[in-house]
């Protein structure tokens, strides 16, 4: 019996030494390629590298970034440093032999990074969108096409902010769960898999790549709040200081929330897919009135800090920065595509509506680059099937 026992004992070592080895050389094989050295781009290079992928960054700005890249939290302490493979502004090298491609632009660039993608990806690829809103399926289309494997987060990994562009940056409010959508729709258990292994973080596949680009977090939070603080603006206007986007958020950001959250709820189920996953704003913050979601919003450890999309144009004069991704992405690409389906479908959008018309009458150029639907509903429905 102790000879059974200490065969099944070496056995089950053999085994799990085995498995750790062929994860080794499996990371040690993976080409990641980081399209973006923002925020969220240079935390995930420095994270994966630490982790052991091979990873390469494309940035415009590659002559201001260093070999190691250095991550803090919240209270300046040194968490870990990944060692970059290779920093580039050239596309073809930086894509050309990488296994998987994550994408960290803000979402209106997205159509002119796949025109400058599709002569170097190929069938096999997986092209990854963090977060994986804004229309990237539209936009991404040729590289679907191509047979590139498309992917989208629907919600970052990790609330980053820089602490110095090239050099080092913060890791805030980590999350305990993540959600991928896929194109086709069929890899995403297999994706979800790859993606837990990357991040250490637990990933539930979506039924569907729409439950990715309907997800309220920058469309519907981010919009609401920027409609409600700068709804009194207009050219000559200044504020005294840059306001604090989440520790000075009021009541009447909540109410236009609250409203438009209920308009994508019914949007969710007028569609004929499975959108359970689409989680409202009320039920992800556990607030049901304005007040409860003002003092949840308000709380929030990860959000303490951040500033509003402002620029300062004198002493104690800010205005709003209408160039600011708040505004230019997340108005024209992601509450804008809400609203076209809305409309697709009959839905009912009044409030949405009201946000949308106020960006568009204080920022009618950008305005004018907004997302725009062309497609019937089986279309549409089609191609998340």
């Amino acid at each position: 019996m102790d000879q059974r026992r200490n065969f099944g004992y070496k056995r089950s070592r053999l085994i799990k030494s085995l498995v750790i080895e062929v994860r080794y050389y499996m990371v040690q094989a993976m080409n990641i390629t980081i399209v973006g050295g923002g925020n969220i781009g240079t935390l995930m290079a420095a994270e994966l590298a630490d982790r052991g992928y091979r990873v390469t960054v494309y940035t415009s700005k590659a002559e201001r970034w260093q070999k190691q890249i250095e991550v803090y939290d919240a209270k300046d302490t040194f968490l870990l440093a990944g060692n970059i493979y290779c920093v580039t502004a050239d596309m073809k090298r930086a894509v050309e032999h990488a296994d998987l491609i994550f994408v960290t632009v803000p979402a209106q660039t997205f159509c002119d990074l796949a025109g400058k993608l599709i002569s170097y990806v190929r069938k096999g690829q997986y092209i990854g969108v963090v977060p994986g809103s804004g229309g990237a399926e539209f936009a991404f289309r040729p590289l679907i096409e191509k047979g590139c494997i498309l992917f989208g987060m629907q919600r970052v990994h990790s609330i980053a902010r820089l602490k110095e562009s090239g050099k080092s940056v913060y890791m805030l409010g980590r999350k305990k769960k993540l959600e991928v959508g896929t194109i086709p729709c069929e890899q995403s258990t297999d994706i979800a898999a790859m993606l837990e292994e990357m991040f250490g973080i637990e990933c539930e596949a979506l039924p569907n790549y729409l439950s990715v680009t309907l997800t309220p977090s920058n469309a519907i939070l981010h919009t609401t709040r920027l409609y409600t603080m700068f709804r009194d603006y207009e050219p000559g206007k200044s504020y005294e200081r840059n306001i604090l986007f989440y520790e000075e958020w009021d009541d009447s950001a909540s109410e236009m929330l609250i409203a438009c959250d209920a308009e994508l709820q019914a949007l969710c189920h007028r569609i004929p897919l499975d959108l359970s996953a689409v989680k409202s704003l009320r039920d992800y913050y556990e607030s049901y009135n304005a007040q409860d979601m003002t003092a949840k919003i308000r709380s929030i450890v990860a959000f303490k800090g951040l500033l509003s999309p402002m620029k300062c144009i004198g002493e104690d004069s800010w205005i709003p920065d209408f160039e600011s991704r708040y505004f230019t992405a997340d108005f024209s690409f992601g509450l804008k595509i809400i609203k076209e389906l809305c409309g697709l479908f009959s839905v009912d959008h009044e409030n949405i509506t009201e946000v949308w018309n106020w960006y568009q009458s204080v920022a009618q150029e950008n305005a004018k680059e907004a997302f725009s639907l062309d497609l019937e509903k089986n279309e549409c429905i089609e191609q998340y099937v």
